[in-house]
């Protein structure tokens, strides 16, 4: 019946065939729409989890530079750079996102997002670009210079920053060129250019990953090569009598029992005594007087042996002649508080051992051989002992302490009793939680149980303007700050103030931390 006229039944058929491949044409439709849009919820939910842990290696990173400015400050300005510029372009994708999203009732209804009519409208102005068009293309272009600047031209990260926000004219295959802008967003369904703009967001997230874990990692590589080790002699005691042996180790300064020295030269001899990581000292004391401890550990790295050379000292006294004098809890006092030190003089009654520390160093005794000492200004304190043995004969000694300032605290946020609770460094809050917290400052791992007093600390809020607080509750200022945040903004915790009570001594380094807004 080719050519002939067709029948009724025959044109019926042929009308639901057409239908039946307009059906298909139209569910392949719906279905690449929803595929956009779970794409899009796999990359949101992505650069939530990025955006932690970049926040974390941020915080480290600050940390670092707060424990050793001379290594990690300058990487450290060059992060808060990155950080700013990112975090502001983010938040311009986020803000455009929103607008593209405005007149829809269910922000999910995947399916119904295939009109191209907002971007169209929005980017473009016929053949050219609209204002708002071409304010896109500054902010991709502005961020990857930014980007650049900081980094350098000669940096490694330059072709992948170039590569993931290019804006270049391109060509697809033939001779002619078309537009950036106009190829990636002219004519796009809109849940398809929702998610080209997420995925933007994905590699602002990725490149600050990226580049933070390069100029953290690249230092830490630096910090644990070989040449940044020291030889540390650890004797059992500092005097010996005539006769004693001589025990102690020789460490390095970050001890591993993984580590083989090819080889350990002890005062000019050769020496094979290294167990666990450390020369293990197994000498005699000889005559009285001062003895040295002076030797070289070799270690090979990368195919050249590597010398690292300790030198210690210690005494041989005769039995008695010198008091012993040592402190309770270390090897140092602290300036700001009383230290408890022990004096004592083997076979000499108390009563005749004379104490006269120097400098401005406030003495008082306690009880029988045991004093407090609260050091001044000086950076060291010498302990003069003397005494007056049976025989009538005169013991002169003196012992020196370094004098150091109280280690680095840290905020920590407690609970409304401030005293349960306590959390510190990275925490998450919701927004209500916090009127009622508690800031005090403290100190994990020191001997000597302090009552810190919070005097200020400066606090800021996502992106808002930096507050200072004065004590230990937040202040109206810094709630209402925090009731205009969002979900996920990062609340640091700087430049904080605190002091010993009952002194006027301040801490020097007291470290902050960060909350992120739950709800």
């Amino acid at each position: 019946m080719a050519g002939g006229k067709e029948t009724p039944r025959q044109k019926m058929i042929g009308m639901m065939y057409l239908v039946f491949i307009a059906m298909l044409a139209l569910n392949m439709s719906k279905e690449v729409l929803s595929a956009f849009g779970f794409m899009n919820e796999k990359l949101t939910e992505n650069n939530i989890s990025t955006t932690d842990k970049n926040n974390q290696a941020y915080a480290n990173l600050a940390t670092k530079a707060l424990d050793q400015p001379e290594k990690f400050s300058t990487l450290n300005k060059q992060a808060i750079q990155i950080k700013t510029s990112s975090t502001d372009f983010y938040i311009y994708l986020e803000d455009l996102k929103t607008k593209m999203t405005a007149d829809l009732d269910d922000k999910k209804d995947y399916e119904s997002m295939d009109k191209t009519a907002f971007l169209d409208e929005y980017f473009f102005r016929g053949d050219r670009f609209s204002k708002e068009g071409q304010e896109f293309l500054n902010n991709i272009n502005g961020y990857r210079k930014k980007l650049i600047d900081v980094l350098g031209e000669d940096s490694k990260f330059i072709p992948l920053i170039n590569k993931r926000f290019n804006t270049d004219a391109i060509n697809r295959g033939g001779k002619k060129t078309e537009k950036w802008l106009n190829a990636r967003y002219a004519g796009f369904p809109l849940v398809a250019s929702l998610t080209n703009l997420t995925q933007i967001q994905t590699d602002i997230k990725n490149t600050e990953t990226d580049i933070i874990s390069s100029l953290l990692g690249g230092q830490l590589e630096s910090d644990v090569s070989m040449t940044n080790y020291n030889g540390i002699v650890k004797l059992q005691k500092n005097a010996f009598y005539p006769g004693d042996k001589v025990l102690g180790t020789v460490v390095l300064g970050r001890e591993d029992p993984n580590l083989k020295p090819s080889r350990v030269v002890l005062n000019g001899e050769s020496y094979d005594n290294f167990k666990n990581g450390a020369v293990n000292l197994d000498l005699k004391a000889t005559s009285p007087g001062e003895k040295e401890i002076k030797g070289t550990i070799y270690f090979m790295e990368n195919g050249v042996e590597l010398p690292i050379p300790f030198e210690s000292s210690y005494s041989v006294i005769n039995r008695p002649n010198e008091a012993i004098v040592s402190a309770d809890k270390m090897n140092v006092v602290y300036r700001g508080i009383a230290n408890p030190v022990s004096i004592s003089l083997p076979g000499v009654d108390e009563r005749n051992i004379i104490i006269k520390p120097s400098g401005h160093t406030n003495w008082k005794k306690v009880r029988a051989g045991s004093y407090l000492l609260t050091p001044g200004k000086n950076k060291t304190v010498t302990v003069n002992v003397s005494a007056t043995l049976e025989d009538n004969s005169k013991v002169n000694s003196k012992k020196i302490f370094r004098v150091k300032d109280i280690p680095a605290a840290e905020m920590i946020v407690f609970g409304p009793d401030g005293t349960t609770g306590g959390k510190s460094g990275k925490m998450t809050l919701p927004k209500s939680a916090f009127s009622s917290r508690v800031f005090k400052v403290g100190m994990q791992d020191f001997d000597f149980d302090l009552n810190i007093k919070t005097e200020s600390f400066d606090i800021s809020v996502g992106n808002q303007a930096t507050i200072t607080v004065r004590g230990e509750k937040l202040n109206r200022d810094v709630l209402a700050a925090i009731s205009r945040s969002r979900r996920g903004d990062v609340i640091s915790i700087f430049n904080i103030v605190a002091s010993v009570s009952g002194t006027t001594y301040k801490l020097k380094k007291v470290y902050g931390g960060t909350i992120v807004i739950r709800n």
